[in-house]
C-alpha cells in the first residue's frame, strides 16, 4: 500500500476534515511525507473528471462537488445537531425573525447556528429595513424536508405543534 492510499483511506472513514498532523499521527508517518502525498492526490482529484473532490479549507476531507449536491441531498437527509435544531425550530415558530432577537433567546451560539443552516438551505436571511440585523425565516427547503405543506412563512396553530412534535421525533 502506498502512502496516498492510505491517506485516502484515512480521509474517507474519517468523514470530516483532518489537520496534517492528525493524519500523520494515525499513520506512524512524518508531516512532511503527509503534506506531499497530500498535494499529489489534490491534484489527482482536482484532475480527474469525477464527483469527488479534496477540500482543504479546514483540515483535509474527501467531499462531494457542488455541482453533485442536488443527487447527494436526495439520497442524503440533512444531518443536524439537538442544539441547531432546537434554533431552527424557534425561527420556524417566530419567523420572520430578527437574529438579534434570536440571539437573545438562543444564546451566541446561534450566529453559528444561523450560518449551518443557511448553508443546508433551510433557512434564508435578509438585512432588516434599518440594517442593523437580519430578518431569518425558513425556505421551502425547510418545508420539504419536514413534510410541511403550504407556505412555510405563515404557520397555523395545527402545522406549528405539527412541527414542533416533528422536530422533537428528529433529534
Amino acid at each position: 500500500m502506498d502512502l496516498k492510499s492510505k491517506i485516502e483511506a484515512v480521509l474517507f472513514v474519517t468523514g470530516k476534515a483532518v489537520e496534517l498532523k492528525e493524519i500523520a499521527k494515525i499513520l506512524e508517518t512524518d508531516e512532511q511525507e503527509i503534506e506531499e502525498a497530500m498535494l499529489y492526490l489534490i491534484s489527482d482529484y482536482s484532475s480527474r473528471d469525477g464527483a469527488l473532490e479534496i477540500d482543504d479549507e479546514n483540515g483535509y476531507i474527501i467531499q462531494v462537488k457542488d455541482e453533485f449536491m442536488d443527487i447527494v441531498e436526495k439520497l442524503c437527509p440533512v444531518d443536524i445537531s439537538n442544539a441547531v435544531l432546537k434554533t431552527l425550530t424557534v425561527i420556524a415558530l417566530k419567523e420572520p425573525i430578527r437574529q438579534a432577537e434570536l440571539k437573545d433567546l438562543r444564546g451566541s451560539n446561534a450566529y453559528e447556528h444561523v450560518q449551518e443552516l443557511i448553508d443546508k438551505g433551510l433557512i434564508s436571511r435578509k438585512k432588516d429595513k434599518n440594517g442593523r440585523s437580519y430578518n431569518l425565516k425558513t425556505t421551502p427547503k425547510f418545508a420539504e424536508y419536514f413534510k410541511i405543506k403550504g407556505n412555510s412563512e405563515i404557520l397555523s396553530k395545527m402545522e406549528s405543534k405539527k412541527l414542533t412534535e416533528l422536530l422533537e421525533l428528529n433529534k
